[in-house]
């Protein structure tokens, strides 16, 4: 059976429709006893009515529940009975759940505390807003619920609604996440991180957004992104466990710390229990290839004050490999008749690098490799060699994964006011990709790639390439790059009351991210040995001699041969983070004329610290085109922060936060006060006028401050050669380059200044509109040196246009090393403190809900336009605008999203689309098109996805979900001539996906 996944499909379609026939409809209202939350939105889905209520007022408050109610306000005055609470209708017909107070007494409200951090001051801003107050099925303006600051959430029904099935997906369908971060085809991120996914808020890097789990600061991934910032893995992050996700856009050091410089992203996970939820989802892709299956079950107990939530996630995703997909199989995918050109499988080349032609015969003598693709190939101006077309395409697409999550959620009511508290996670994945085969050429012991040599047995120098055959290899499976990613993570703590209108929460947070990461390798010395011989001396020109034979390159390795020189470099790195943390609140610290003003207050002390662990032997020049640096260290940090919410009239609220971070590390101490404000303005029930201002700052990533030295290959324009040829166009004399890297441990921090303004609007009922202007400006921002202004440094020092003698020329020349022949070879950088980044634009967001007679529709719309996006390398450089043609940067200037839901009964109907702005091409680099061509950019594309949820009864639902509806592959790009022949930061060749999903709960109130 060819594919049995698609069976499996098709047989729970058919169950689904058979279930479906035995569905009952609804009788009279019904809710069982328990939990009060759990019960209101049972009572909620069943009559269809708006509830809000306060999420934390209701915790841990019981019900009695309701047998054969007649009407929902009778269904609501039995749930409510003795529960201290009552109900009552407002204006735009939804139903208030409120405590009952004292006529005598009036309470502000709520200070913007908490789903906060452990490691985080008392949430002040937006995150908790929404947090505090829940609204089911609601159409009460949303003006009446946000805060200063623009927040979006996305809620785990719109998460299931939308076709996501990953968390990567979900962030990389916001609009504010403009960055371009590494796709699983990434070269860089097999190299660096893989298996690792990153989120990039407003384009500024990773590194620059804050990722909290239920408030709480999480481990960085332990390998560094692209091998230089440290960052946060989203896809250990179990989808199946999500509640919400909130996303905060914009500085919010103030509040969260001086990580939050481009924003927050809060992953709130279920901390409820109705009953007990098993979900099951198979997923196939229409084109083959990729199947994956996940599997979660979340329940929860009760016994006396102690109470608890739990779950467990197992995900299986196959791989999806390149040569699956008819875009990318082959070089003859290319769009340019160069790029279409046979992969170079095994080369000989002179000192002119004129290939050395092998001979039709030893071409065909090798035929069988490659699964049979290898045949006497030409390139046009070079000559002859041995190559293939398809193997070229044996990367994976989506990598192989196997994972399983487990998550708890433990309280304690002690009953006198006072809880214990506690979050587990623990993780355990297998992810394994494929990059490509191996390959080797000549590498000297000191670590010169250069490659040629003086052949004793022909008489010239030469130079010799080849790669390794999966036949060779022993299979594809030998070649993967395999990661064991292991995360635990522990929150505890006391939390309660005191002196009457005080809250506390004291807690110890720690989280730990462990990897053993293993490469295939070549080992060079050993592969030297195999195909040249021994070394014998070297000649007068400086070159290696050696006796070698063209018929040791051209012929195929028996299994033994090839493992005698292939080896798996393998590290073993981890991270660690902790946070101990005391928060004291109170939302009535003294009265204002719009009500009580709210105060919290919080200290923290933090450790962090990361080791690389790498193989010792990946550190020398032992592997083949493979030196890589250490990296290990520690900090310490310590915090102070507050928070005042003033209501300084109805209409009219006013907050304000300060906080004080200081790192210690290696002899530094760095530190500095940050601060934010914000102001609520409703002047009428259904309009609110908001704006925020921050300030943050960011001490430098640990890798930046204490990488080892390590070498990673790169590309530059030899300026000196091109000068002293009197070149039009330099970009002609671009070179291979060794980039030599290492630490900086005199980094200053980084700053900036962000700022938002905007409205939130409810004109009609059910129609709430939103707009928002963000600025951030960011300054001495830690990136590594510009290879291209070393270069054009050298040139200048080179040729008599600096003083030789210049602090300018020394540092240069000292940095640019060249081969005998005045030819580029390598190049010393560092990260520093760049002058400035800065980006601007707009955040506009509809949402609109209509009450039909055939049904419920829910349209939304998101778009993000960035006005500017700016960047100078350093004080009184040009100001690069990302946008501009030839800019070297790869972001959209604007991204969209829109949706359509249908509800009736028990089916609910919704389909996405998703909107990439244009993306530079090679031409925008170049520079050069010609009337009748596309130009310099991509153009916009579009995606759908759709998805339908059918519900057998309260307690059992049915979704099938297609993502790409349309099938559609990466845009044709006519200047891609590197493969895949397609941006794959933005992109890929997945197509469309199907995905079936059964839930089922187990007793409690319903879904």
């Amino acid at each position: 059976m060819r594919h049995p996944s698609r069976v499996l499909l098709l047989t729970l379609a058919c169950s689904a429709v058979l279930a479906a026939q035995a569905a009952q409809a609804a009788g009279p209202i019904n809710v069982p006893a328990g939990d009060l939350a759990a019960a209101l939105n049972a009572l909620a889905r069943q009559s269809d009515t708006q509830l809000v209520y306060r999420a934390d007022d209701l915790r841990g408050r019981q019900t009695a529940g309701v047998q054969g109610a007649a009407d929902t306000e009778q269904a609501l005055q039995q749930l409510l009975q003795g529960s201290g609470f009552s109900a009552r209708r407002d204006a735009s017909g939804a139903v208030l759940v409120a405590r009952v107070e004292p006529p005598a007494r009036r309470r502000a409200p709520a200070p913007q505390a908490q789903e906060a951090s452990a490691g985080s001051a008392p949430a002040g801003e937006p995150v908790v807003e929404i947090d505090t107050v829940t609204v089911t099925g609601s159409r009460i303006p949303r003006a009446q619920i946000e805060g200063p600051a623009p927040i979006s959430v996305v809620t785990a029904e719109e998460i299931r609604a939308n076709g996501f099935t990953s968390v990567p997906d979900v962030l990389r369908a916001m609009t504010q996440n403009g960055g371009e971060t590494q796709s699983q085809q990434s070269a860089s991120g097999a190299d660096f991180s893989p298996g690792a996914q990153q989120v990039d808020l407003r384009g500024l890097g990773p590194n620059h957004t804050l990722v909290l789990v239920n408030g709480r600061r999480i481990a960085d991934f332990p390998m560094p992104f692209k091998g230089r910032s440290n960052f946060t893995d989203i896809s250990s992050i179990p989808i199946a466990m999500i509640e919400r996700v909130e996303v905060l856009t914009g500085s919010a050091s103030a509040i969260y710390g001086s990580d939050a410089i481009s924003g927050v992203v809060n992953f709130i996970l279920k901390k409820k229990a109705d009953g007990t939820i098993v979900d099951m989802r198979l997923g196939t892709t229409t084109e083959g290839g990729g199947e994956s299956f996940d599997a979660s079950l979340v329940s929860g107990f009760g016994r006396g004050g102690f109470s608890g939530v739990y779950s467990i996630d197992v995900q299986s995703q196959t791989p999806l490999w390149a040569y699956e997909r008819d875009i990318q199989d082959s070089t003859k995918d290319g769009p340019t008749a160069n790029s279409q050109i046979a992969r170079r499988a095994w080369l000989r080349t002179d000192w002119w690098d004129d290939y050395i032609d092998p001979g039709q015969a030893t071409c065909d003598a090798l035929s069988g490799q490659n699964g049979g693709t290898t045949y006497y190939a030409y390139r046009p101006r070079y000559g002859y060699y041995c190559g293939s077309d398809e193997s070229i395409g044996y990367g994976t697409i989506l990598s192989k994964r196997r994972g399983v999550n487990g998550y708890a959620s433990l309280n304690y009511d002690f009953g006198n006011g006072h809880q214990w508290f506690a979050d587990v996670q623990a993780g355990h994945h297998q992810v394994e990709l494929f990059r490509d085969v191996s390959s080797w050429s000549y590498m000297a012991p000191d670590g010169n790639e250069e490659g040629y040599f003086y052949n004793q047995a022909t008489g010239q120098v030469e130079y010799w390439q080849r790669q390794f055959s999966p036949e060779e290899m022993g299979g594809l499976d030998r070649g993967m790059v395999e990661t064991t990613q292991k995360t635990f993570g522990l929150t505890t703590g006391f939390q309660g009351s005191f002196a009457a209108d005080w809250d506390y929460e004291a807690s110890l947070s720690w989280s730990q991210y462990k990897a053993r990461i293993s490469w295939p390798q070549i080992v060079a010395a050993r592969a030297n040995d195999l195909f040249l011989g021994p070394q014998l001396g070297v000649d007068d020109d400086g070159f290696p001699v050696f006796d070698a034979d063209p018929s040791r390159l051209y012929r195929p390795l028996s299994r033994a041969e090839y493992d005698s020189i292939a080896a798996r470099t393998v590290y073993h790195p981890q991270s660690e983070t902790a946070t101990l943390a005391a928060t004291v609140s109170t939302a009535d610290l003294f009265a204002l004329p719009g009500g009580d003003a709210g105060f919290a207050a919080t200290v923290e002390y933090g450790h962090q610290s990361y080791d690389l662990n790498p193989d010792p032997l990946a550190t020398q020049y032992y592997y083949y085109s493979w030196k890589d640096s250490d990296g290990h260290g520690s900090r310490n940090r310590w915090a102070g922060a507050a928070e005042l919410r003033m209501p300084l009239l109805e209409s009219l609220s006013w907050s304000l936060a300060g906080r004080y971070d200081q790192y210690r590390y290696s002899g530094n101490s760095v530190g500095k006060a940050t601060w934010s404000t914000g102001l609520e303005w409703r002047p009428l029930d259904s309009l609110l006028v908001r704006g925020s201002y921050g300030t943050a700052f960011r001490a430098p990533d640990l890798h930046y401050v204490y990488a080892g030295v390590g070498n990673d290959e790169t590309s530059g324009n030899d300026y000196y050669n091109c000068l002293l040829d009197d070149a039009d166009d330099c970009s002609d004399y671009e070179e291979g380059l060794i980039r030599t890297r290492a630490g900086n441990r005199d980094l200053e921090p980084e700053t900036s200044t962000s700022w938002t303004a905007g409205f939130v609007w409810s004109p009609l009922e059910g129609l709430d509109l939103s707009a928002d202007w963000f600025d951030i400006d960011m300054r001495d921002q830690v990136q590594d040196m510009s290879v291209d202004a070393i270069l054009r440094d050298e040139a200048a020092c080179r040729l008599g246009e600096l003083p030789a003698t210049s602090p300018t020329c020394v540092d240069a020349l000292a940095r640019v090393t060249r081969s005998a022949n005045g030819s580029l070879y390598g190049i010393s950088v560092a990260p520093i403190n760049v002058a400035r980044e800065r980006t601007r634009g707009v955040d506009v967001a509809a949402r609109y809900r209509l009450e039909t007679g055939i049904g419920r529709f829910t349209l939304t719309f998101n778009h993000t336009w960035v006005k500017e996006h700016e960047f100078q390398q350093f004080p009184g450089d040009p100001v690069e605008d990302q946008f501009a043609t030839n800019s070297g940067f790869d972001i959209p200037r604007t991204k969209s999203n829109a949706s359509i839901g249908w509800d009736r009964g028990p089916w609910t109907v919704t389909l996405y689309g998703s909107r990439l702005g244009r993306l530079p091409n090679g031409w925008s680099y170049d520079q050069v098109w010609e009337d009748g061509d596309p130009g310099p950019w991509i153009p916009a594309t579009y995606r759908y996805n759709a998805s339908a949820q059918f519900r057998f009864n309260d307690h059992s639902r049915l979704s099938l979900a297609i993502t790409n509806l349309a099938n559609k592959m990466p845009p044709k790009d006519p200047t891609y001539t590197a493969y895949p022949y397609y941006d794959i930061s933005w992109f890929d060749s997945v197509g469309r996906t199907i995905n079936l999903q059964y839930t089922h709960q187990f007793g409690g109130s319903g879904l």
